[in-house]
């Protein structure tokens, strides 16, 4: 049976974290997978490396993706993505289109990708009701989103849910749809993965 995950894209305080959760309470088998993280600050949702540890990766070939944002390094890693799949059905949050088509091409699997959207004001009243100490520098990361979007004109989204009209349990239960649907399609001789 084919590997399935689910990609997770969209600004800060998009609600990512929160249609993780709902997932999981949805299903069991669903699981955010937890990055790397390579520097400071939050640990919550991550596994925290070492500089030593990310040069090790890169020379065994184990880094599918990696990007720096808030003075941090975030990493897809091989043997990361391995673990999550042998555990269920990995859910990635990722906030570059880049990284996506990296990990589509660099670690092949049942990939749905689900485009989680907020105007920017929701980012900068979320961030700050949540108490974080970075609103500026994610109001930032949200027009830096929409720029990454507007490069990538041809990205094609399985899902897209707008997080302030959609309650988190409604968008799991799409994205849930969606993977089920994919499921069957993939058992399908013939069949392709169909685009909502």
């Amino acid at each position: 049976m084919r590997r399935q995950g689910v990609v997770l894209y969209g600004p800060p305080a998009a609600g990512k974290d929160t249609v993780t959760t709902a997932l999981t309470q949805l299903r069991p088998q669903y699981g955010q997978f937890a990055r790397l993280k390579v520097g400071s600050g939050k640990s919550t949702g991550y596994r925290m490396g070492t500089a030593e540890q990310l040069r090790e990766l890169e020379a065994a070939d184990g880094v599918v993706y990696a990007n720096s944002r808030y003075g941090n390094t975030y990493v897809l890693d091989r043997p990361g993505l391995d673990a999550a799949f042998a555990a269920g059905v990995p859910v990635v949050h990722l906030g570059q289109v880049d990284g996506i088509r990296a990990l589509i091409d660099g670690y092949p699997a049942d990939w749905s990708l689900v485009l989680l959207w907020c105007p920017r004001q929701a980012t900068a009243e979320r961030s700050a009701g949540r108490g974080d100490s970075d609103t500026l520098a994610r109001v930032a990361a949200w027009e830096a989103t929409r720029e990454d979007m507007d490069s990538h004109p041809g990205m094609v989204w399985d899902l897209t849910v707008d997080t302030t009209t959609t309650p988190p349990e409604e968008a799991a239960r799409l994205i849930d749809r969606l993977v089920a649907g994919s499921s069957r399609a993939a058992s399908a001789p013939g069949d392709q993965k169909g685009h909502a």
